[in-house]
């Protein structure tokens, strides 16, 4: 059987899906930074020299938000797009894309890992541009509301290789006033 949904129909798929993506993209957003203890609370991060273009800690917040409300309503719309070729390809870069996004946190902040970090957001750019490029040919809008996500990522990126260029030392390190236990297995 072939039929066309209607408008409404379409504008119903479309509102389901924002009220499940939205949310879902913001709320494992806010936990993957909360369980990496990520952000200026955290003692290692507070010791860090930090870059000239780092902006103030709040920044991270709002801009985080926004981009997470963005990626929803671009999923939104590709997810509601049925039928579209290469639709069930772009959700599953974009599912790859956003775990390597919360991926990150967990390995600068929480791991201390600099260079750790480095290698993820340099993968993250990578899947954030096919993601971009997908969404793009599926609904033209949801490819541009990437588009603020892509530049930001770009700019967590050079922020992130100047962390590492500033605080080589750092990399990997417990920090300053964290208890740290050496284990001798054996003599």
């Amino acid at each position: 059987m072939n039929f066309l949904a209607s408008r409404e129909q379409l504008r119903g798929s479309l509102l389901r899906w924002a009220l499940i993506c939205i949310p879902a993209c913001l709320l494992l957003g806010f936990l993957s930074g909360q369980l990496a203890q990520s952000g200026p609370d955290n003692v290692w991060f507070d010791n860090l020299a930090k870059p000239a273009i780092f902006p103030p800690p709040a920044t991270f917040g709002i801009v985080w938000s926004i981009l997470y409300a963005l990626m929803g309503l671009a999923l939104a719309l590709v997810g509601s797009a049925w039928g579209a070729r290469g639709r069930g390809l772009a959700i599953a870069v974009f599912a790859l894309q956003f775990v390597v996004n919360l991926a990150w946190s967990p390995v600068f902040f929480g791991a201390h890992q600099i260079t750790g970090g480095l290698i993820v957001i340099a993968v993250l750019d990578l899947l954030v541009i096919v993601t971009t490029v997908l969404f793009w040919r599926i609904r033209p809008v949801a490819g541009l509301l990437m588009i603020p996500y892509l530049a930001w990522a770009l700019f967590a990126t050079v922020l992130n290789w100047q962390f590492l260029e500033l605080n080589p030392s750092a990399d990997g390190a417990p920090a300053t006033g964290e208890a740290a236990a050496r284990v001798r297995i054996g003599d």
